[in-house]
């Protein structure tokens, strides 16, 4: 008798009927190691991992290369630990993008678009006229602390999309949104250098635990 094959098909009856509702979190990460574990109890490594990191939004959030470091973790069982949150976002950002033609929807956008980073990164936003976006890039990855801002990524990205305006944005893993002098100063480079190439630096928005500040309604960009 099969015993496994009994408790997995009354955990995903348990889901079927009523979602993750009564779940304890190690529950629903087992739930998941199902679709990569075929035969084995996934129970122990659901402890496992919870234990390791702390809590489930850490578990999903953890790079692969950490993931498959611990024992009964393979590369198939990490990627689809590290991809569930990230079809979530992908879903959600797909929703929000339609068109950022103003603070409020730049500010969502943003905030979805880094919520699985641990790192400092800079993103350019490329807009036409009427606050479509075009692309969205990824200049630079650094630690937690700064990243440097590639000017001529910047211009080329924004000529590449025929954008007609350009929103800059990175996050301060620190949790504190304030603008520091460096951050003044990668405004004022960026705005004279795509004003070379007739592009509009529409903002500089700062991203920080869950909050975001804009330097264009600061008064910084005028």
């Amino acid at each position: 008798m099969n015993i496994h094959k009994g408790h997995r098909q009354h955990m995903r009856d348990r889901f079927i009927q009523g979602g993750l509702e009564g779940f304890a979190d190690h529950e629903a990460l087992e739930l998941l190691l199902y679709y990569a574990i075929p035969q084995k109890d996934t129970n122990p490594l659901a402890h496992a991992l919870m234990e390791r990191y702390g809590s489930l939004s850490a578990v999903l959030s953890a790079p692969i290369e950490d993931l498959v470091k611990m024992e009964g973790v393979g590369e198939r069982t990490a990627v689809l630990l590290h991809l569930v949150p990230r079809i979530e976002q992908k879903a959600h950002l797909s929703e929000l993008e339609q068109v950022l033609d103003s603070t409020g929807r730049i500010g969502a956008y943003l905030l979805e678009r880094f919520s699985l980073e641990r790192d400092e990164v800079v993103y350019q936003l490329c807009l036409d006229q009427k606050g479509r976006l075009l692309a969205c890039k990824c200049l630079g990855e650094g630690g937690t602390a700064s990243v440097d801002l590639d000017v001529r990524r910047l211009v080329e990205n924004a000529l590449l999309s025929t954008a007609s305006g350009v929103v800059l944005a990175h996050n301060h893993p620190s949790g504190v949104a304030l603008p520091s002098p460096e951050d003044y100063a990668a405004t004022d480079r960026a705005r004279a250098a795509l004003k070379t190439v007739g592009v509009e630096l529409l903002d500089h928005i700062i991203i920080a635990d869950r909050d975001f500040v804009s330097l264009a309604d600061s008064g910084c960009l005028r």
